[in-house]
């Protein structure tokens, strides 16, 4: 019985050799590790919404309508995420800007560094300058990092900082952009530039020029007092504004001054906070 059992388990073994040979069949690969699951927000984060519903939302990175010109690594929804000190001071500007007849609109707030990540290599691909004519008409693109426009880190991905404008109410969604179509300069007279519901700035959203500073002097009249309305608005509320751009503030003090996160931009990164 010995014998034959072995020359059972040998004819088999060969029979698996055969059909191997013939159809090319192979054992099912091991299951692949588990991948490690995304980062998620730390309990100090939350969804802007959450704490104010009446601020209007573009998330223009979710979208082609950047200097990019295709929507951006990790912002999966188009939601603002903030710290949650930040979300409620914009909650305390919105109910007094509310009562003037504007509201806000937030276009960038919480960015991951692999957004960062993507900026930076676009930055450095000098063939790619599809969105040159609105957004960085008289920028030379190998220049952007030495002038200031691309950096390696951005406080945007501490959480406290939000780039934002004033809209007239009753605010009227503005249109979507259609990837292709004709552009034009970011500094264009309002009714000339990409249309945006947005008070007149004097320049559009995420304008690489001088005029984007927010005291720069050829910025006058209605232009210059939008400008200070955001800015003064937003400072007796705790934000600080960049000058070089006047859509770009941050909230003081940071819960997290020195952190840079990397949690996608989406509902779950804040789920039950």
């Amino acid at each position: 019985m010995t014998g034959l059992a072995s020359a059972l388990r040998t004819l088999a073994v060969t029979a698996a050799a055969g059909l191997f040979a013939v159809t090319g069949a192979v054992a099912a690969p091991a299951p692949p590790a588990s991948a490690a699951p995304e980062p998620k927000a730390p309990r100090e984060f939350v969804a802007l919404s959450s704490v104010d519903r009446t601020i209007v939302q573009e998330m223009r990175y979710t979208t082609a309508h950047n200097f990019v010109g295709e929507p951006i690594d990790g912002y999966r929804q188009p939601l603002c995420i903030l710290t949650r000190p930040a979300a409620e001071a914009l909650h305390r500007a919105q109910v007094r800007l509310l009562a003037r007849g504007y509201t806000l609109k937030v276009y960038d707030c919480y960015r991951p560094q692999r957004a960062v990540d993507h900026f930076v290599r676009w930055a450095r691909d000098l063939e790619d300058e599809r969105m040159k004519e609105e957004f960085y008409p008289l920028v030379d693109k190998s220049r952007l990092f030495a002038d200031g426009y691309i950096a390696e880190k951005s406080g945007h991905s501490r959480g406290s900082t939000v780039d934002l404008t004033i809209v007239r109410l009753p605010a009227v969604p503005t249109r979507a952009y259609v990837p292709g179509e004709e552009l034009v300069e970011c500094y264009a007279p309002r009714e000339e530039r990409f249309p945006d519901n947005s008070v007149d700035m004097g320049t559009g959203y995420d304008c690489f020029d001088t005029r984007s500073h927010t005291d720069d002097p050829r910025i006058q009249g209605e232009q210059r007092a939008n400008r200070q309305l955001l800015k003064g608005l937003l400072a007796e509320q705790g934000f600080v504004n960049l000058p070089e751009e006047w859509w770009h503030f941050t909230f003081k003090p940071e819960p997290f001054p020195s952190t840079f996160f990397d949690f996608p931009v989406a509902r779950r990164s804040v789920a039950g906070h």
